[in-house]
């Protein structure tokens, strides 16, 4: 028991480190690196698939740091898994509570389009302040102003220069004779940032959409014929999209072409396309998992992003700026 009241009063506030369903194998990665272990939390489901959480030792005065990718087919049942964890949380009375979401979903629909359509970018920035969160660490929203939809802290990290650096390894690639090209205009701030960094041109597609998932490309902004393409975007859902720009591309005379992205969600056949499209490779980062990532003969390949956001998560506990994060592209 405390009895001297005339020196200050002992503060014993931890890091705790937790994991949700979507993504344990990047949670392990970054716990590694940190030097810390993922701490007990049971995450269940009942038999009418309500999600039960619950923490199997004290968090009380704890920084808590939950570590969950919003993505896949059940994409629904982790942004539940998320609101309960922090719900429990809170309820164990921890000190705060940071959601470390690489992947944040529903970001797409971030302005009414048209008429009599959601927000569901503002929605789930409600739903996670309403649950308690109180900072948020995430990768490449498909909207840098999404940040406005939280009153709570958002550290938001680019994926930009780790793809950048992973291409600057590539031996065969003249950057004389290379461009990155933007799938459309509103990449295209992006992708120029992409081409500066890689001391290359740049060239950007212009493209209709006349449905979800499907677009076509019009006209391209820039010289692309006979040079190496990179093509880059923040993801990468059907691949529909994606390879269809890729034929186009061919057809209007682009040597060989790259395909990376930062979110590689890969629903439906998007695997079986990229691997048939006529592309050298499909860089990703393994903010989402996927279980072809790197293997022989695959197209697709993985890079991790665990040092990132280790560092990301270092440095928002210990309330320094992010200095050396990403190429030193960032700065907080």
């Amino acid at each position: 028991m405390y009895e001297n009241l005339s020196d200050p009063m002992p503060v014993n506030k931890e890091i705790k480190l937790y994991t949700g369903t979507g993504n344990p194998a990047l949670a392990e990665k970054i716990a590694d690196i940190l030097h810390l272990e993922l701490q007990g939390l049971n995450i269940e489901k009942f038999a009418n698939g309500e999600i039960y959480a619950r923490f199997t030792e004290s968090v009380r005065g704890d920084d808590v740091y939950f570590i969950q990718t919003l993505a896949g087919s059940n994409v629904n049942d982790l942004l539940m898994e998320t609101l309960i964890v922090c719900d429990a949380a809170k309820r164990a009375s921890c000190s705060k509570f940071i959601a470390v979401i690489p992947h944040y979903g529903y970001a797409r629909q971030d302005r009414k389009a048209a008429a009599r359509e959601p927000i569901t970018a503002r929605l789930v920035a409600n739903l996670l302040e309403a649950a308690g969160v109180d900072q948020v660490i995430t990768v490449d929203l498909h909207q840098g102003q999404i940040q406005g939809f939280f009153d709570v802290p958002v550290t938001h990290l680019t994926a930009l220069f780790l793809l950048g650096d992973y291409f600057k390894k590539n031996k065969d690639l003249d950057w004389e004779n290379t461009v990155v090209v933007s799938p459309d205009m509103g990449r295209a701030k992006a992708a120029k940032k992409l081409s500066d960094y890689l001391g290359c041109d740049l060239a950007i597609a212009h493209k209709g959409r006349p449905k979800h998932n499907v677009s076509e490309v019009m006209g391209i902004i820039g010289d692309i014929k006979g040079k190496t393409c990179i093509v880059n975007d923040d993801m990468i859902d059907t691949a529909g999209t994606l390879c269809g720009s890729v034929k186009k591309l061919k057809e209007m005379g682009a040597g060989d072409i790259y395909v990376c992205a930062t979110h590689g969600i890969f629903s439906g056949p998007a695997i079986e396309r990229l691997e048939e499209a006529p592309i050298e490779e499909c860089v990703v980062t393994d903010v989402i998992p996927c279980e072809v990532a790197n293997a022989e003969g695959s197209k697709i390949k993985s890079i991790s992003i665990a040092n990132e956001l280790a560092e990301a998560i270092y440095s928002v506990y210990m309330n320094e700026p992010v200095s050396n994060i990403f190429g030193g592209g960032l700065n907080l």
